[in-house]
C-alpha cells in the first residue's frame, strides 16, 4: 500500500509559533526532527521508500525537498493552494487514478505525535484488506483517555463484522461520526461503548474516494477530473470543504480498526502543553531568559527575548520575530477565528 502525508495545512491555531510561511508540520515541536520528519520516517521504517508521497501546496514545495532531501518530485502532490481535506485528497484520488493505479492507499496528517508506533504494520496491513472491498473506507479510531473537546469522535456499531464481509473480525461498522463535543458531551461519551477518538488517518482506494466524489459532491469531482493540470484560478473555485462533511458522515460503508496506543493531534498550544513535562511548578516555559514570580498554568514561549511574567495564571504567551499571543486558555479556539478574520 501507499502512505500519503498530508502536510498543507497553515497550522494558525499555533500563531505565532506556526505560521503561513513555516507552519506548524515543519516545525520541530516534539524532538529535534520536524513533526513531517516525525511522520515521514515513522513509515519509512516499514514502508518502502517509494511508497511514501507527500501531499503539499506550491508554496511548501521547497520546505519538503529541504527536510525529506530523499523524496523524488514524483512523490510530491501539490495543491495550487489550500482549499481544504476534500478538494485535495480528491486531487490525491485522481494523481493515481491518470496513471491507472487503484492501489489502496493511507491518507495521514503530518502533525501526530505517536511515540509508540510498533503496531502500525499489522494494523495499516489490515486496514488495506478492509479497503479492497467496494466502496470500503477504514479508519483508525482511538479509544479515548479523557473528555476531549478539542478532537472528532466516532461511535461504532456494538457487533464486530462477520469473518464473511471483511475476513477479519477485529473491525467494527462505523455508525456516525461526532463533532467535537462540549465538555458535557465529551464526558458523557467517555463513558459509552465503543465510542473512539477520529485519528483523523484514513484507508481507501483511489476509486473509492472518485465513487463517492461523484455520489456526493460532482461539484469537486467534475472541475477536477478532466484538468490536465489544475491552475490556481480553477482550484479556487472548488469549493472549501472537509472529507468528514463532504464524504466521510454520508458514506455507508466505513469500518474503524479500534487501536490502542498514545496518539496525539498536535494541533494547538494546549496539545503541546499537555505533551511536554513541566518546568517552573506548573508552568511550561520554553526560552532561555524568562522569569516567573506567582505564575501558575501557564504556556510561554520567548525566542530571543527576555521575558518576566508576573501575577498571572491559564494564560498562553508567545513572543516571536512574527508576533506576539496572550491568551487565556479556555479562550484560545479564538486565535484561528482572528487571523481568518484578518485575511
Amino acid at each position: 500500500m501507499k502512505v500519503v502525508i498530508m502536510a498543507g495545512g497553515q497550522g494558525t491555531r499555533f500563531w505565532p509559533w506556526s505560521v503561513k510561511d513555516k507552519p506548524k508540520q515543519f516545525l520541530s515541536l516534539m524532538s529535534n526532527e520536524t513533526m513531517l520528519q516525525q511522520t515521514y520516517n515513522r513509515f519509512r521504517k516499514w514502508l518502502p521508500s517509494e511508497k511514501i508521497y507527500i501531499l503539499t501546496t506550491e508554496e511548501y514545495f521547497s520546505l519538503v525537498k529541504e527536510q525529506i532531501p530523499s523524496i523524488n518530485n514524483n512523490q510530491i502532490i501539490m495543491e495550487p493552494l489550500p482549499r481544504d481535506t476534500a478538494p485535495c485528497l480528491a486531487l490525491t484520488a485522481l494523481h493515481f487514478l491518470k496513471d491507472n493505479d487503484n492501489e489502496a492507499f493511507a491518507a495521514v496528517p503530518a502533525d501526530h505525535y505517536i511515540p509508540d508506533d510498533h503496531v502500525f504494520p499489522e494494523i495499516f496491513s489490515l486496514a488495506e484488506e478492509i479497503a479492497e472491498n467496494k466502496c470500503a473506507i477504514v479508519t483508525l479510531g482511538i479509544k479515548p483517555t479523557r473528555p476531549e473537546t478539542g478532537y472528532g469522535y466516532i461511535q461504532a456499531e456494538r457487533n464486530e463484522v462477520s469473518n464473511n464481509e471483511v475476513s477479519k473480525n477485529e473491525v467494527l461498522r462505523v455508525k456516525a461520526f461526532i463533532e467535537k463535543p462540549s465538555m458535557k458531551k465529551a464526558v458523557e461519551l467517555l463513558k459509552t461503548d465503543n465510542i473512539y477518538w477520529n485519528s483523523g488517518i484514513f484507508i481507501w482506494k483511489p476509486s473509492t474516494i472518485g465513487y463517492y466524489m461523484e455520489k456526493f459532491r460532482p461539484d469537486i469531482w467534475e472541475k477536477l477530473k478532466n484538468c490536465e493540470q489544475v491552475s490556481k484560478t480553477q482550484y479556487s473555485l472548488v469549493p472549501k470543504i472537509s472529507i468528514d462533511f463532504a464524504i466521510l458522515e454520508k458514506a455507508d460503508t466505513i469500518y474503524t480498526i479500534p487501536v490502542n496506543l498514545q496518539w496525539y493531534d498536535v494541533g494547538n498550544w494546549s496539545a503541546w502543553d499537555r505533551l511536554n513535562n513541566k518546568k517552573n511548578g506548573e508552568n511550561l516555559v520554553q526560552g532561555d531568559d524568562i522569569h516567573l514570580l506567582t505564575t501558575k498554568n501557564c504556556v510561554i514561549k520567548s525566542e530571543d527575548k527576555k521575558a518576566i511574567v508576573i501575577g498571572v495564571e491559564d494564560l498562553i504567551i508567545a513572543s516571536t520575530e512574527d508576533g506576539l499571543l496572550v491568551c487565556h486558555k479556555s479562550l484560545e479556539h479564538k486565535i484561528k477565528d482572528i487571523l481568518n478574520d484578518k485575511q
